[in-house]
């Protein structure tokens, strides 16, 4: 089967950044929201919803036969409109489990467990696919501008949807929460059909695609999507730099308030200055991009450049830490959010670039790799992150050696990160992209 597609136009990129962003708002709700009312309103334990959150992401190791499944298909808009209904309604029946817990304790964590794995599934499909068809339908000269687009709405999705949804919480109570958390995840819902609705449509003549064929092994696919070399290695350097790039995340602000004696309120705001630092660096990379033009196409720079310059971050960390209060830490903190943002972009943009590379009719099964590693490093890294902390405390002598230890560990996975970006290899440039494609297609035309 074949179809004709073009190019999005700006319109259509920020259409799919909805769908980031619709995604966003159920998620924040669910791991940030939901997390503080078990541990705050309902006295629980914060293992708990650690677990929950836990289970959200173990679930997306699922994510290479997600993908498979939209391959099968040739189409990815039912696999985004599907993730996104499983994810609303795990969104919805987590908040009525967060309700039941206050009355029926084992009965709601039961049903929490079901929606968290309703949460991963649905972030999994949609998320794979909705990644594939930005990558598929965006020129390789807009694919970083597009990755910020979606990434930039995506972290507005969490801010608005947190303002609005704390004011609506006030005065906390159950009945209260599900109404808000049902509502958002019904708008978000209907937000990402809006998003989505007739993207993947769009023709133009010359530009082909061909279908995954029905019947294939996916167990044989994966395996082969293994055997290539490029696939592997990327999956293994989104693995150690999301590695590192998630394991501060859960000890910035102990640290802020163990050794620069920072209230609650100041580690918070220290928080927003590293997010606020992520999105300048998110929207740096396609801004240079646009003044220089030969950038274009080459993450490749910005990878092994952001992930050396989050190494340099990390250790001004570590040597704030042994330094203390002198040190200026909002402005480490910044450097840290604008490295961190600007590596992020460029990985992502790398990624939609490879996805097409090698075989046509593989692209979600590859994606869905990629996916799965950066699910687990992410998940892995918060728990990593708290338990070198902690270990760090019974083998050195104060806190701030703990704590300037693990920074600069992290440090050095930053630095391996970078070496293996480079050992993987320049990503395709825009030439070298078509080339593949035409290959890819010439091959499909004559199986």
């Amino acid at each position: 089967m074949e179809a004709t597609l073009r190019p999005l136009s700006w319109l259509g990129i920020v259409r799919l950044g909805l769908v980031q962003a619709a995604l966003g708002a159920i998620v924040v709700l669910t791991t940030s929201t939901l997390n503080r009312v078990m541990v705050v309103e309902l006295a629980l334990p914060a293992m708990l919803p650690g677990l929950l959150v836990g289970l959200h992401y173990a679930m997306q190791i699922f994510r290479p036969r997600l993908g498979y499944g939209s391959d099968l298909g040739g189409r990815r808009t039912p696999w985004i409109i599907g993730g996104m209904a499983v994810l609303a309604a795990g969104g919805a029946l987590a908040a009525i489990a967060t309700a039941w817990m206050a009355t029926w304790l084992l009965t709601g964590i039961v049903l929490a467990v079901i929606a968290f794995l309703m949460i991963g599934i649905g972030v999994g499909a949609a998320g794979t696919s909705l990644l594939v068809l930005l990558a598929k339908r965006t020129a390789p000269e807009r694919r970083s501008a597009a990755a910020s687009i979606a990434w930039v709405m995506m972290i507005a999705g969490f801010i608005v949807t947190t303002i609005i949804a704390g004011r609506a919480l006030d005065p906390y109570s159950g009945g209260r929460l599900i109404i808000v958390s049902s509502t958002v995840s019904a708008i978000a819902l209907l937000l990402a059909i809006a998003g989505i609705w007739n993207i993947e449509g769009e023709v133009l003549p010359h530009q082909r695609v061909t279908i995954a064929p029905r019947g294939t092994s996916f167990t044989r696919e994966l395996k082969e999507i293994w055997a290539d070399s490029k696939v592997r290695r990327f999956a293994i350097f989104i693995f150690v730099s999301m590695l590192a790039y998630s394991a501060q995340d859960l000890i910035l602000e102990p640290f802020a308030g163990a050794v620069f004696g920072m209230t609650p309120g100041e580690t918070t705001r220290l928080s927003g200055t590293q997010h606020s630092g992520a999105l300048i660096g998110m929207i740096l990379v396609p801004l240079v991009n646009m003044l220089v033009p030969a950038w274009r196409t080459r993450t490749g720079p910005w990878i092994v450049g952001g992930c050396i310059a989050s190494a340099l971050s990390l250790s001004s960390l570590a040597l704030a830490a042994l330094v203390g209060p002198p040190w200026p830490l909002q402005l480490s903190v910044l450097a840290l959010g604008i490295t961190n943002g600007a590596y992020a972009i460029a990985a992502i943009g790398a990624m939609m670039n490879l996805v097409g590379a090698g075989q046509r009719d593989r692209e979600g099964t590859r994606m869905g790799v990629w996916g799965a590693s950066q699910a687990i490093s992410f998940g892995l890294g918060g728990l990593l992150g708290t338990l070198a902390s902690d270990a760090a405390r019974y083998v050195l002598p104060s806190p701030s050696l703990s704590y300037a230890a693990v920074f600069a560990a992290e440090a050095g996975l930053f630095l391996a990160a970078a070496y293996l970006a480079i050992w993987i290899g320049q990503p395709l440039s825009k030439d070298n992209a078509e080339s593949s494609l035409a290959v890819a297609a010439q091959a499909g035309s004559m199986t």
